[in-house]
């Protein structure tokens, strides 16, 4: 999917009318009718045909004016705002916004930050993600908010503050144009959890190789106990001072506890989190592309699950799914775009090198002669 406007409207509403979960997060049905925008999987009665139309985004949802369903919540829809398509610059652009980047700043400059002139970003995002670069950060504000408001104990103020919003009052008066009631309305009191820091649960695709992932975040040196990852918060760094904690809950869910002596710094912390466990790949689009290579097609057949470990601090001059440190495959991995950071994945973990495969290539090319 790498544009906004190449949904199949008819195929998504087949998808919504048998709850099929592996469209969820891959796009949103809105209700003229009721002004509501849903996840596929959504429990409620499926409005009729000529009463939904799909959206690409959930940004693009909220900025045709629907208020994402207090139902299915698609906050926590796996691979929120995720980026499944080709451009570089919409996944950079995603991971800074994501990063907090549109909170204090503008969109001219972050696309000085990318390189690229503020119409050429509006008209990416327009292309791809049906909504402007502001709707997208607006909207990863809400949604984080409405998570903290279910998943935690935090204070209104607190929530305002742990979302990126700049002030209570914005963040009051966005909830109340959004959804006709201060935010406070939508906490349900049975989903409060936890006590000293802020514990939620973020989601991801199945499946998850999270034996590979710990084995690889062990190997370079990171806090692992058991299946625990944990990691030191600093000012200069993070923010603020404190520590974050990740490890996995049911599948498609993974819990993430941050203490943090400031709560600003917790959208910038959840983004790396997302970064580190690569929560927002996409196992079926990944293992579909990269199989289309008959050498990496049995190796990732064996292990569909596969993440690559992310860096915490990341200058994001590349999307790390695309990079490629093994000069051997260059020329080959071209075919593996935007996957390539995988399939050299895989090959390292085969024990397979540029060279091993091109040398097996050519063996495999005599035998047949």
């Amino acid at each position: 999917m790498e544009n906004a406007g190449e949904l199949d409207q008819e195929a998504c509403y087949r998808a919504v009318l048998t709850r099929d979960a592996r469209f969820d997060g891959r796009f949103f049905g809105c209700v003229k009718t009721t002004g509501i925008y849903c996840r596929p999987v959504c429990p409620a009665r499926t409005p009729k045909r000529e009463n939904m139309v799909f959206v690409v985004s959930a940004a693009a949802a909220e900025e045709a004016g629907f208020r994402a369903c207090l139902r299915c919540r698609p906050e926590t829809a796996p691979d929120m705002g995720a980026w499944r398509g080709t451009s570089n610059t919409v996944s950079r652009a995603l991971a800074l916004i994501e990063a907090g980047a549109l909170d204090e700043g503008d969109v001219d400059g972050l696309a000085g930050r990318l390189g690229v002139g503020e119409r050429h970003l509006r008209r990416l995002f327009r292309q791809h993600l049906g909504a402007a670069p502001v709707s997208v950060a607006q909207t990863r504000r809400v949604l984080l908010a409405k998570a903290l408001i279910h998943q935690t104990d935090l204070s209104m103020a607190q929530v305002a503050l742990g979302s990126g919003f700049g002030s209570v009052r914005r963040f009051n008066e966005t909830f109340q144009a959004l959804y006709d009631r201060p935010p406070s309305a939508l906490r349900r009191r049975g989903e409060r959890v936890h006590e000293g820091g802020v514990r939620l649960s973020l989601s991801y695709r199945p499946p998850y190789d999270w034996d590979a992932m710990f084995a690889a975040l062990t190997a370079r040196g990171d806090a692992v106990e058991g299946r625990r990852w944990s990691r030191a918060l600093t000012r200069a760094v993070d923010g603020a001072e404190g520590s974050v904690s990740v490890e996995p809950a049911e599948t498609g869910r993974v819990s993430v506890c941050v203490e943090a002596d400031d709560l600003k710094a917790l959208p910038g912390v959840l983004a790396r989190v997302r970064r580190v466990f690569d929560l927002s790949a996409d196992p079926d689009a990944i293992g579909r592309d990269l199989s289309a290579d008959p050498a990496l097609k049995p190796l990732v057949a064996a292990r569909p699950g596969l993440r690559l470990p992310g860096d915490w601090i990341d200058d994001g001059a590349e999307v790390p799914n695309d990079r490629l440190d093994d000069e051997t495959l260059t020329v080959r991995a071209e075919a593996w775009r935007p996957w390539r950071a995988y399939g050299a994945l895989h090959l390292a973990l085969a024990g397979i090198s540029g060279a091993d495969l091109e040398t097996m290539e050519k063996d495999d090319a005599k035998r047949a002669a």
